[in-house]
């Protein structure tokens, strides 16, 4: 196991290397000084504001570009929110914009770790939600146990809500401290908690009591005693070592490389990804993230109507990312990059061990078998993974980028964690989800990610090309009905470009360069295959549908704007909705040959089952970049035979591949 440490103070890599250490303590101390910052201020994040593109592209090694770091703080005590960018080479706050929290279309920072935890202590100080606790048969001693979970509020257009700074808390009895509480949802109590005044400024109670389902459901190692006996090790031993380099934050392995960046609320970024065909290296994409989640619930009732968080706009994937473990998130011979990152009061921390990269055998990558003169020739498949983990309150997610030897990109994202739950009364149905255990339903809701991909196929020039699969009609073009064909159709500006897969037709979409020609004579490309699961479900005017605009449309299709970083905006939290992709495909600029950024939703619609409970086994979502006329020929024909696979005459079936 090798570990990348952070640099210190001068630095002298790449412009796009994250911030280390040192930087982020220099950030939050010029911040500090130059703008008089009190007590009372929070940093949602202090991390690198990436330079311009055209000064990366022509950066060269030994010219340095200005250190800037990129930071979002508030009052805690007035709500006051900024966005600053600091100029660490002369000491200098260069950027310093108010965000008004108070006006239409609102919006606020993300939800701090500080707040996350004092949520509880301010319900559980109010009379009226002890009252409405033991209105539900709990005294004050099973009461101090509850678990209470601050959740984003969102945005319902109530007066209530307007410039205020807010989460709404749902509770759960348990047992004891170990206890899951998920498996005992208290039913119709949530507290509406404003952050800048620590006070519920709005309780549900509803009149009705819906009895605590009390069976304990542990996950915990001392709760399943009994486990199996009849699972075998599965050793993954590299000897010779990896087959990856590390230099600093850039990865090279088998052709692939690119740089490793970070953001709070982004989690792992991929920068410069390219392959190297023969002497030419080629540029892939230019920046590669996950810059935002929505998950919307399908349950009308009081505890569950408004939940539609936003993850990583609204908390961080970054910022709630799991310490990875060898040989339990991570398998083989791994590389873990900490990366260094700044707590709620702008102090610098190295969350260990945060990004994981390995290799994994993948089956067969190509083989063939020709009976008539003996040749029998088979190559193995190997992947790149570079991986993190977040947990997000009841949720954990994987996020999984694979490179693949024959030029293929996919990214998995891997769903597992708690679901949330609802009280259900003796004998009555749950017509909002599935039941998962006996007085316990799960809400349907759905799961959506969005990836956007800053393409750079061969140069800054690409085009997006959309493509289906259709029957050709009887005729004399098609005597024996068997012919069917490939349309193409150039998305052209971005109003266009607002896309649905459809399974139907197998719709797919290349993403192309014009001004390169591959070998047969057609513009070098890639095709996105994406999964036609169901975009947002969410009634059109819904506030879940005006805020999570993007999670409508599987494919958006923009002209690069610096400023256009998310998917649902800058500030998703609390605000009205509007923001986003649709905002920006309004200008409906040209994107033919353009410096265009694709993005992709993707996800899952969730129902409920006893197997989710009491923890959700995986489920995996995603898509693929395939090469799709990139190459010449297949790139991956020069790997060599597996050293453990005998010749075709003396092979020993325990020991071959297959």
């Amino acid at each position: 196991m090798t570990r990348t440490k952070p640099s210190v103070l001068a630095h002298a890599g790449h412009p796009l290397d994250p911030l280390s250490e040192a930087e982020v303590a220099l950030a939050s101390e010029i911040l500090q000084s130059v703008k008089k910052l009190g007590p009372d201020t929070r940093f949602t994040h202090v991390q690198l504001e990436e330079p311009a593109k055209s000064d990366v592209l022509g950066w060269e090694p030994g010219v340095e570009l200005p250190r800037r770091a990129a930071a979002t703080l508030f009052d805690c005590k007035t709500g006051a929110t900024h966005v600053a960018t600091v100029d660490l080479a002369s000491k200098s706050v260069t950027a310093w914009r108010e965000y008004s929290t108070k006006a239409h279309p609102y919006g606020q920072p993300p939800i701090t770790i500080e707040e996350v935890f004092k949520v509880g202590d301010i319900v559980k100080a109010d009379a009226d939600w002890r009252r409405a606790l033991k209105r539900r048969g709990l005294d004050d001693k099973h009461i101090e146990l509850v678990q209470v979970d601050p959740f984003s509020a969102g945005y319902f257009d109530r007066e209530v809500e307007k410039g205020r700074r807010l989460v709404s808390a749902v509770s759960y009895w348990r047992r004891d401290l170990k206890d899951n509480g998920y498996a005992h949802p208290i039913e119709g109590v949530v507290a509406l908690v404003d952050l800048i005044e620590n006070r519920i400024v709005h309780l549900v109670d509803e009149p009705d009591v819906i009895p605590i389902p009390k069976k304990s459901r542990n996950y915990d190692r001392a709760s399943i005693p009994h486990t199996r006996k009849d699972l075998k090790p599965l050793d993954v031993v590299q000897k010779d070592g990896p087959s990856f380099t590390v230099e600093g934050w850039k990865v090279g392995w088998q052709n692939w490389s690119f740089r490793v960046g970070w953001t709070a609320r982004e989690g792992l970024v991929l920068h410069q990804i390219s392959f190297r065909d023969g002497a030419q290296e080629r540029p892939i994409i230019y920046r590669a993230s996950v810059t935002d989640m929505i998950v919307p619930y399908a349950d009308p009732t009081a505890n569950h109507f408004w939940k539609c968080a936003f993850d990583a706009g609204e908390y961080g994937l970054g910022k709630l990312a799991n310490a990875l473990e060898l040989g339990c998130d991570c398998l083989g011979h791994i590389h873990y990059f900490d990366v260094p990152v700044a707590d709620d009061y702008g102090q610098p921390s190295i969350m260990k061990n945060a990004i994981c990269l390995h290799e994994e055998d993948y089956g067969i990558l190509w083989k063939h078998y020709e009976f008539r003169n003996e040749t029998f020739e088979v190559r193995r498949s190997r992947r790149l993974v570079i991986s993190f983990f977040t947990t997000v309150g009841n949720y954990d997610y994987g996020f999984f980028w694979y490179f693949y030897q024959g030029g293929t990109i996919q990214l998995e994202v891997k769903l597992t964690g708690i679901i949330q739950t609802a009280a259900i009364a003796a004998g009555k149905e749950y017509p909002w989800g599935g039941m998962v255990a006996e007085n316990l339903g799960g809400p349907t809701h759905q799961h959506f990610f969005n990836a956007r991909l800053h393409m750079m196929l061969d140069g800054e020039g690409n085009t997006v090309t959309e493509h289906e699969f259709r029957p050709r009609p009887w005729g004399t073009d098609n005597p024996y009905g068997n012919v069917f064909d490939v349309t193409a159709r150039t998305l052209s500006r971005e109003r266009d470009a607002a896309r649905e897969a459809d399974g139907r037709t197998g719709r797919y979409w290349k993403i192309s360069n014009p001004n390169r020609k591959n070998s047969v004579g057609d513009p070098t490309a890639y095709k996105l295959i994406a999964h036609s699961a169901p975009a947002m479900l969410a009634q059109e005017g819904c506030y879940m549908t005006s805020r999570g605009g993007f999670a409508t449309k599987h494919i958006w299709v923009t002209r690069y704007a610096p400023d256009e970083r998310y998917a649902s905006g800058e500030f998703p939290n609390q605000h009205a909705g509007g923001d986003g992709l649709p905002k920006y495909v309004a200008q409906n600029r040209g994107i033919e040959n353009q410096d265009i950024v694709v993005w992709h939703s993707f996800g899952a619609t969730h129902v409920c089952r006893p197997e989710d409970f009491p923890v959700m086994p995986v489920e995996y979502v995603g898509f693929t970049l395939k090469p799709n006329g990139f190459f010449a020929e297949n790139p991956a024909m020069d790997l060599p035979p597996d050293r453990n696979v005998a010749s075709r005459d003396n092979r020993d079936k325990d020991t071959c591949c297959g």
